[in-house]
């Protein structure tokens, strides 16, 4: 568990990919729409998207030609979850008098 919060925060720590992950809320996209909203290179785009797709954040789809990405929302549900649960964990050592 807490491997995968630290990637996924991790990936969420740039700017650019939290732009990212907006878009891909919105609809799905391919890697040039994505670029088109930026004013960076193509292989910064892709760097950014490879980092997503470690954690598990964005998956890639193959259509013919082109490749889709969209927004994998199970991980960052999952990873919200865990963090309540260990914001729970603090919470509930202040009631039983621990903190």
């Amino acid at each position: 568990m807490e491997q995968s919060i630290t990637r996924t925060l991790q990936a969420l720590s740039d700017p650019t990919r939290r732009a990212i992950i907006r878009m891909l809320n919105e609809r799905d996209m391919t890697a040039g729409e994505i670029a088109a909203h930026f004013a960076i290179s193509a292989p910064s785009v892709s760097h950014h998207l490879n980092v997503l797709k470690t954690a598990d954040l964005v998956i890639a789809e193959r259509q013919g030609q082109r490749i889709v990405y969209r927004l994998n929302a199970t991980v960052l549900q999952e990873m919200l979850s865990n963090l309540l649960d260990l914001l729970r964990i603090g919470v509930e050592r202040k009631e039983d008098g621990h903190a």
